[in-house]
């Protein structure tokens, strides 16, 4: 579990193909204070475990699925990535609850500055528009924003001059892919709304409570 704000900007050293896996090697330094092999790293949104690590890399494993439902397939040597460790009882949730499970890889359809911020456009899949609402969250390559617009399967989200220096946004172009994560309480509800015997439980109380 992660909250969707990047701990610092990670490098890629090495990605190597094993058969239909990868094993991705990444230079660090914040995100490895206190971290033990076994521990969690969300890397570009995508959460990793830790295989091997030292004082200044640590390497994780790539299965096919991770490869074929995510961006990291396309990550080269010096390439920056956006890192987070997992959440902790202590740790402030300063942006929404994250999983670390890409539900789509959108493409970035606008980089606008605005004043001192900038306005990021995102096209995605159309399978997950209805887990996308204006106002709510979304995690893009691992950082949580709000949506502020949306336009045919195209959600826009305002950055701030913080998160657009201290993240790999920096070095995103037109055309680049990027991974989302929509919000995990939408997923939920969207299950809750679809269920079969839904409007029975309204009726007899929602989980049980009679609401008369």
């Amino acid at each position: 579990m992660f909250t969707g704000i990047i701990e610092e900007l990670g490098k890629i050293k090495n990605l190597s193909v094993k058969g239909r896996d990868a094993v991705i090697c990444i230079e660090a330094l914040k995100v490895i204070e206190g971290t033990k092999i076994g521990d969690s790293i969300a890397v570009n949104g995508v959460c990793l475990t830790v295989v091997k690590m030292d004082k200044n890399m640590f390497w994780a494993d790539l299965s096919f699925e991770t490869l074929n439902k995510s961006s990291l397939q396309n990550l080269k040597p010096s390439n920056f990535v956006n890192l987070e460790r997992a959440l902790t009882l202590s740790t402030r949730l300063g942006g929404h609850i994250v999983s670390g499970h890409v539900d789509c890889v959108g493409k970035i359809a606008g980089i606008d500055r605005k004043g001192d911020s900038y306005e990021l456009k995102v096209s995605y899949s159309k399978e997950v528009d209805k887990f996308i609402a204006l106002k709510g969250s979304v995690t893009l390559d691992g950082i949580s924003l709000t949506v502020s617009n949306i336009k045919n399967n195209v959600l826009s989200v305002a950055v701030i001059p913080h998160t657009f220096e201290n993240t790999n946004l920096k070095f995103k172009r037109v055309g680049d892919l990027i991974n989302l994560e929509v919000d995990v309480i939408a997923r939920y509800l969207e299950k809750l709304m679809n269920k079969s015997d839904y409007n029975s439980n309204l009726k007899d109380g929602l989980f049980g409570l009679n609401l008369d």
